[in-house]
């Protein structure tokens, strides 16, 4: 699998990466196992999680699996910091310093590693400062805890105040990356984001970029009984993009597909892998065949025809 730099760093990741959200809760050792093990064999070196997901199970399950079936140094290991659960087991925020620092050491621990590759604010808030925010990034790099830092989900505007401010005094850890939702359903980045990072110097790593699983096509006639459309903790997730709208761009993938004899899948993930700016989008699969499908993409390229017909169906 090619690699790519992460923006204007030194870091360079496998232009698809493995999505681990799911890990540790619906994804369990030996199907972990199995993906890994397909994702290194097809080349994949960039490994993304975080503490949020599953409160921490999906670090543990990659634990177990460095060291096993990849080698520590054979992995770009990524992971988050600043959302997570309170005791009621309700979604909670908190991007302070405090809490930013204690989270990474436990993911440390949890993964059985003595720094992670790239480490990443998981969320924007209101309620820190952002100067606080970014002085984390700061110290996990200088304690060499982190090699490489970024954020993700925020805005265009955030993107560029945070970037700016680790540019504006010299000793303060440049961004390198962005991760945000990008598809042919979610386009949104395109108008602030993208631009942003560009100008900035980051590199971009969209998360879902089979727009929820919906762009593969397994929803047109249905929910099937295995899908996460079906499970409660996902439900809502992928409901959003089964309106009329989204119907009608899967329809343009799946036609797409036919006419070049591909899956939906291999449609809609090359055409986020190559957009302008683009470094790794992460793939989540609930099984190692599926995931299969998706590594499949490596020598496929859209033709530029296709990709204009994908952009104008799917434009706001």
């Amino acid at each position: 699998m090619q690699q790519r730099s992460v923006g204007a760093t030194g870091l360079r990741v496998s232009r698809l990466g493995l999505g681990t959200m799911t890990w540790g809760r619906d994804t369990d050792e030996h199907e972990a196992r199995d993906q890994l093990i397909a994702f290194a064999e097809a080349g994949g070196t960039f490994l993304d999680t975080a503490a949020g997901y599953g409160n921490g199970a999906s670090e543990e399950l990659i634990g177990t699996l460095i060291g096993d079936v990849v080698a520590r140094d054979e992995v770009v290991l990524a992971t988050k910091a600043g959302i997570g659960s309170n005791r009621s087991g309700e979604r909670a925020y908190n991007v302070g310093r405090g809490h930013l620092l204690s989270t990474l050491d436990a993911s440390l621990r949890r993964l059985g590693v003595e720094h992670v590759d790239l480490w990443q604010v998981h969320i924007w808030s209101d309620d820190t400062p952002l100067e606080e925010t970014l002085s984390a990034l700061d110290l996990a790099v200088t304690s060499g805890r982190a090699s490489y830092v970024g954020v993700s989900n925020y805005t265009g505007w955030q993107t560029a105040q945070a970037a700016t401010w680790q540019r504006a005094v010299p000793g303060r850890t440049p961004l390198s990356s962005t991760q945000v939702e990008y598809s042919l359903l979610n386009r949104g980045v395109e108008h602030e984001v993208l631009p942003a990072a560009e100008a900035m110097g980051l590199g971009v790593l969209p998360w879902s970029p089979l727009g929820r699983g919906v762009l593969t096509g397994k929803y047109r006639s249905g929910t099937p009984a295995d899908s996460r459309a079906a499970s409660s903790h996902f439900a809502n997730f992928v409901n959003a993009y089964l309106g009329e709208r989204s119907r009608q761009v899967v329809e343009a993938v799946a036609r797409a597909a036919d006419g070049l004899g591909w899956s939906p899948l291999e449609v809609a993930l090359v055409w986020v892998r190559d957009r302008p700016g683009v470094t790794s989008p992460v793939v989540g699969a609930r099984t190692a065949a599926q995931l299969r499908g998706a590594l499949g993409v490596e020598e496929l390229s859209l033709p530029p025809e296709i990709v204009e017909a994908l952009d104008d169906v799917s434009g706001d």
